[in-house]
């Protein structure tokens, strides 16, 4: 195989998180006293960060405890990130194939990047990305080409 860089998302495209980012919001919502929400919800607020999770998650809130709500989902799913989070099936092998066939690869997501890393490290991938940016390694995030321009620059690929 051959290609000039491999650019993946994490959440829903290499690794299964929903589980453990539910859990995390629920556990938000009884710290501030509110019932959980049913999974599917709140597995329809994912994919824009935490800080939009939250806000999603806790509509009436203020943004006062807006913002102490997003500091204690961060602690909690800080402790919780791999506690139910998976690969999809065949995402190792796939990943493993690339790899030996010397393929550059890089993750792009707008998670956090010290939770990408840590991620990616607990699900022993690390040695297949050259590169991980999360949502705050830059001003813009995703769908932003920032990202994606400055990862094909560090490889010299075509675009």
């Amino acid at each position: 195989m051959s290609a000039d860089l491999l650019i993946f998302d994490l959440d829903g495209t290499l690794i299964d998180s929903k589980r453990d980012l539910a859990d995390s919001v629920n556990a938000t919502r009884a710290w501030m006293g509110l019932p959980p929400l049913p999974d599917e919800c709140v597995y329809s607020y994912v994919g824009n960060g935490a800080p939009v999770l939250i806000r999603r998650a806790l509509p009436d809130a203020t943004d006062h405890d807006l913002a102490r709500a997003l500091k204690h989902f961060l602690e909690y799913y800080r402790e919780h990130m791999l506690d139910a989070t998976l690969l999809y099936p065949g995402v190792q092998e796939a990943l493993d194939r690339l790899y030996a066939a010397g393929v550059p690869m890089a993750v792009l997501t707008n998670k956090p990047v010290r939770f990408s890393i840590r991620l990616i490290e607990g699900l022993g991938l690390e040695m297949h990305f050259f590169r991980v940016y999360g949502g705050n390694s830059f001003e813009e995030k995703k769908p932003h080409p920032r990202g994606i321009d400055l990862l094909v620059a560090e490889v010299g690929a075509d675009r």
